[in-house]
């Protein structure tokens, strides 16, 4: 008996003090996301949940390391002695309360080492005041609402374009198509949900148009997620606008497309505000009726031929959700993998030393799938080297790059056909 006692307390010893230090698997790095998971734009979530997915393969495994992408060469990171890093997502519903809620339980309950979300600025403006609070770094890859950046807070970083960056390029899509065309756009017209976005959306639009010199004949709030939309184009169509600028998320940009059709509604030019009008089930619905919209957006599938590695990862995106990537998506995905080089190069899960990471992160263009020039953040948290594009709807509903000009891939229709003159 005593050498049975003897021998097994000499397996514990050797066990707990022979073995070699390192050895043990590292702790997995878990991010808390928070994004609409149901709700009037669940797509929208689930087509990041399936971004951040494919972000997760690429940064815990090595299948991808041909890939000029950042941690696709190692299996995990590095820097935690290979930890996988996880994702723990939370569903806000488009509820800024309850982002709030879901932000405080990620970090006290689920123990996340950073935030990221939440697609809604509404959402990430709530959010982001917990991570804020608690000290916690939020990083944002979609929400674009400019104020966002300009609470002067420390531990919040975006990494793409606020509505500004998009709008000043809407706006300079005009103005070149006026120089080019030898036409004049004297009218304006905005149409807005009645949120963070579209206010601030609105405000910007009606700010570059008094400096363009257009007059806006027309502005037009409306309550999110609205069930009709007809006494607002009614309006829209009795301001008769030379080009018509809507905010809107999916559902609204669908039944604004339909009451349009159904009211005659022609104006010569669509400039929409991204969101509703580049998610995939837009297109879904309205098909060719989208012909002629353009958008503002961060990203285009047509801009391959400067992205060469866009048509694989495009392809292992498509195999998980069904869909390719939008601009909502392919933000998402490089957001997430900002967040995770910077993580790495940490060194540590410790909230401080992510947040030192993040101030000195400087990825070049090359690892992104997005047309910019890099990610690198000032002092407000806010990616400088962002860029916009516009793209327009052509050719029954696919969209193309139409702006800047030395990038596009059609060149804009204009004016839009009418209604009743399209096939």
């Amino acid at each position: 008996m005593k050498k049975g006692l003897l021998y097994g307390s000499l397996i514990i010893f050797t066990l707990l003090f022979l073995t070699p230090l390192g050895t043990a698997p590292a702790a997995d790095v878990k991010i808390g996301v928070i994004y609409p998971m149901s709700g009037p734009t669940a797509q929208a979530g689930l087509d990041d949940k399936h971004a951040i997915e494919l972000a997760l393969d690429i940064i815990n495994t090595t299948k991808y390391k041909h890939l000029n992408l950042p941690l696709a060469k190692a299996e995990g990171l590095p820097k935690l002695k290979g930890a996988k890093m996880t994702a723990t997502i939370a569903d806000h519903q488009g509820k800024p309360d309850l982002g709030l809620s879901e932000a405080e339980r990620l970090i006290t309950q689920e123990k996340a080492v950073a935030l990221f979300g939440c697609y809604h600025s509404s959402v990430t403006e709530t959010a982001s005041m917990v991570a804020e609070r608690m000290k916690m770094p939020f990083f944002n890859a979609e929400s674009s609402s400019p104020k966002l950046t300009r609470r002067g807070f420390k531990w919040f970083f975006r990494s793409s374009p606020h509505d500004e960056v998009f709008s000043e390029a809407m706006f300079q899509l005009l103005k070149d198509l006026e120089k080019e065309r030898g036409i004049k756009i004297k009218t304006i017209a905005v149409m807005y949900e009645d949120t963070l976005y579209g206010k601030d959306s609105s405000r910007i639009e009606k700010e570059l148009a008094e400096k363009a010199g257009y007059k806006v004949v027309a502005d037009i709030p409306y309550r999110r997620a609205a069930t009709s939309l007809i006494s607002e184009v009614q309006k829209l169509k009795a301001a008769n606008p030379d080009v018509f600028f809507p905010t809107s998320y999916a559902s609204d940009a669908i039944l604004l497309s339909k009451s349009s059709k159904d009211l005659d509604f022609n104006p010569p030019i669509i400039m929409a505000q991204n969101a509703g009008h580049t998610d995939p089930s837009f297109i879904e619905v309205v098909g060719k009726d989208a012909d002629g919209i353009c958008s503002r957006t961060e990203f285009s599938l047509d801009l391959v031929k400067h992205k060469p590695m866009l048509t694989e990862l495009n392809d292992l995106y498509k195999k998980r959700s069904g869909r390719d990537f939008s601009g909502t998506s392919a933000r998402c995905f490089v957001g997430f993998l900002v967040l995770a080089e910077a993580i790495n190069r940490a060194g540590s899960t410790a909230p401080e030393a992510i947040r030192d990471a993040l101030t000195k992160t400087h990825i070049p263009a090359e690892q992104l799938i997005t047309p910019w020039r890099g990610v690198k953040f000032d002092e407000t948290g806010q990616n400088i080297l962002v860029d916009a594009i516009v793209i327009q709807y052509q050719d029954g509903g696919k969209p193309y790059t139409v702006w800047p000009f030395n990038l596009a891939t059609k060149k804009v229709v204009y004016p839009i056909p009418k209604w009743s003159e399209r096939k």
